[in-house]
């Protein structure tokens, strides 16, 4: 067979291919369905579980997320609203194993809540009626531990804005500075409770909802080394 002629073979095989894509991926579209929009609190937080150990045994799913942008484009129901810190290390969708449009996520340096990423949670609770708020630290927290050295050693301010990461963090590193065991550890679990406090509290949307019933805000910590999360 000559070179040119096989060219054209080749050309038009992946002519007819690119043709199918069409095709298969509505296929695909279809079999993976609409985002959940009914979710329990218990049932939103079943499946971040189930992930999670998806996640942390190597079984992960969610492998290609081509299957529902088409689907996604118009619109989102995201069924948990997940506030994390931005470590690189610690993206929530990959986590919880979760595809686009599950999870509607918040992140901040120290995983702490601030105007305007509490504004995004009132946002998504509002317009989309997540059910569950998941504030998730993690291990080895360089937000948390820079406060903790701050705090300690007395060293001066960090620089620019760093300065506001540290003071949002400080008083929970405050309250657990004289408890016994890992003082990182502990600081790291006690910035999530007391977050978890705060948004409880925060009107007018957040907290009623809680209230209510239809919103539940749980702490976690993930585990760098394990990739597993604990709940508090």
């Amino acid at each position: 067979m000559s070179l040119k002629r096989r060219d054209f073979l080749l050309s038009g095989a992946a002519l007819s291919a690119a043709s199918l894509l069409p095709a298969f991926r509505a296929a695909a579209i279809a079999a993976a369905g609409p985002p959940a929009t009914t979710l329990s609190p218990s049932q939103a937080l079943a499946r971040l579980v189930a992930g999670n150990m998806r996640f942390a045994s190597g079984a992960s799913t969610q492998l290609s997320h081509l299957t529902r942008i088409d689907a996604l484009s118009s619109g989102q129901a995201p069924w948990a609203v997940i506030l994390s810190c931005s470590d690189s290390r610690v993206p929530p969708e990959i986590i919880f194993d979760q595809g686009l449009g599950d999870l509607f996520v918040i992140r901040i340096a120290g995983n702490y809540a601030e105007s305007g990423g509490i504004g995004s949670m009132e946002y998504a609770i509002a317009h989309f009626h997540s059910p569950i708020l998941l504030v998730m630290g993690h291990s080895s927290c360089g937000a948390v531990h820079a406060t903790v050295d701050n705090l300690k050693d007395g060293s001066p301010p960090v620089p620019g804005n760093i300065q506001d990461v540290v003071t949002a963090i400080r008083p929970a590193v405050q309250a657990v500075l004289h408890d016994p065991g890992d003082i990182y550890a502990n600081a790291v679990a006690e910035n999530v409770r007391e977050n978890v406090a705060r948004l409880k509290a925060i009107g007018p949307v957040i907290g009623p909802a809680v209230k209510a019933g239809k919103l539940e805000i749980l702490g976690g910590v993930y585990d760098l080394k394990t990739g597993d999360v604990a709940l508090l």
